[in-house]
């Protein structure tokens, strides 16, 4: 049911649900509540599209979390995976289904966007957000959040949405607290015909030489998105298996047309979504599967943030605000929560023993299938240690 555009005293708008951040998170966000018929601003700071640093891989879970109707722009449809550990023990397996596609995130972005504003949502760039208050004189009653702009303008909300990445000023509001952090440093390298021919529907994981890291090939046409990912603090080292990577693929040659770093940030078990009546998703809270680290796509387009802001923004007193984002953050842990829960097991095992799993992943033919299925959108990893004794079994195994 559509609501009415409100305003405050002094007649200045108060929209439904104002979003920060026009990323997966907050473009999922901005649609989510548009298409339930409130009032929507999409707040983005750059200029659209802009460039990422994301690998751009789609997997099941995050198609299944699109807009109705939407055209994903595939750069490449992927059928193989190669897996080396640190550049040795090379090995592909293959699938004749499709395991996941590949896009570009500037592009990507703004697809999603613009199914945003076809549903209603109004778009504003260039604009940052200074702050969020929800007491004091810029906030004319207890139902409004008000969103201050760099520069002084104010814009006033019913609820406000921080999707505005893993340095988010929503999330410092909040008080979202982290336990991993990350650096993931990438390479677009634009390659000839030839080179390109070669990776076409194959991408590479390679199991890195510091714990837990990992570096990866996603081919896109004529450029080939080459990265790495390791704990923050080791940035020399991330750097040098970056530039080690790329001159074992053959790559060094060619110029990056865009070199890029990024730190991404995984929520403490205890971190608060919400606060009032603001609330966080995708990077901005910290929502990634970190068996998935510098790929949170999937975790940003399934937060659903957009459909609790609606529950928010209806709320009449603080008991009722209360409860919706209990319940907000109740629905989130057990589903987002449940799988980062098992990704952080996972990926505690393979910084220990990057060597059996690269073993039993080459090697073990059931092991590759539940990753096919994973990738394919059959199941997700969580759904595959509760459901499969086996699987349950060969986690615990490797946490001991």
């Amino acid at each position: 049911m559509s609501s009415e555009n409100s305003s405050a005293d002094d007649g200045q708008m108060v929209w439904d649900v104002v979003v920060v951040g026009a990323g997966p998170a907050g473009a999922s966000a901005a649609y989510a509540a548009a298409v339930a018929g409130r009032s929507v601003l999409l707040l983005e700071k750059a200029e659209l599209p802009r460039y990422k640093t994301c690998g751009g891989g789609i997997i099941g879970p995050s198609r299944d979390a699109l807009p109705p109707g939407f055209e994903l722009p595939l750069r490449d449809r992927v059928h193989a995976v190669t897996f080396s550990l640190d550049g040795k023990f090379t090995r592909t397996r293959r699938s004749k289904q499709m395991l996941f596609g590949l896009i570009n995130r500037p592009e990507f972005d703004q697809q999603l966007v613009e199914h945003a504003q076809k549903a209603g949502a109004e778009l504003r760039t260039g604009v940052t957000v200074s702050r969020v208050e929800q007491h004091g004189s810029a906030v004319p009653d207890r139902r409004t959040v008000a969103v201050v702009l760099q520069g002084g303008e104010t814009v006033l909300a019913r609820a406000v949405v921080g999707a505005d990445g893993s340095a988010s000023r929503i999330g410092a509001h909040v008080g979202v607290k982290v336990d991993q952090v990350d650096l993931g440093l990438e390479a677009e390298i634009p390659v000839p015909e030839t080179v390109a021919e070669d990776w076409q529907g194959r991408v590479l994981i390679d199991w890195g030489p510091m714990p837990g890291s990992y570096g990866w090939v996603f081919p896109k046409g004529d450029t080939l998105t080459v990265g790495v990912i390791s704990a923050r603090g080791e940035g020399a080292a991330t750097k040098r298996y970056l530039e080690d990577f790329i001159a074992r693929l053959g790559l060094a040659g060619f110029e990056p047309s865009i070199s890029s770093g990024h730190l991404t940030r995984c929520r403490a078990d205890d971190s608060p979504l919400s606060r009032g009546r603001v609330l966080v998703c995708g990077d901005a809270a910290g929502l990634l599967e970190p068996d998935a680290r510098g790929h949170s796509l999937r975790a940003a387009l399934r937060a659903a943030g957009g459909e609790w802001a609606v529950r928010i923004a209806e709320a009449h007193d603080a008991v009722d605000t209360r409860r919706q984002a209990l319940n907000s953050a109740f629905a989130i842990k057990a589903g987002l929560g449940v799988e980062m829960s098992v990704g952080k097991r996972m990926l505690t095992a393979v910084a220990r023993r990057p060597g059996t799993l690269h073993a039993v992943l080459t090697g073990f033919r059931p092991a590759w299938n539940a990753f096919a299925r994973i990738t394919r959108r059959s199941t997700t990893l969580g759904e595959l240690v509760r459901s499969h004794p086996l699987a349950g079994r060969a986690l615990t195994a490797l946490d001991k």
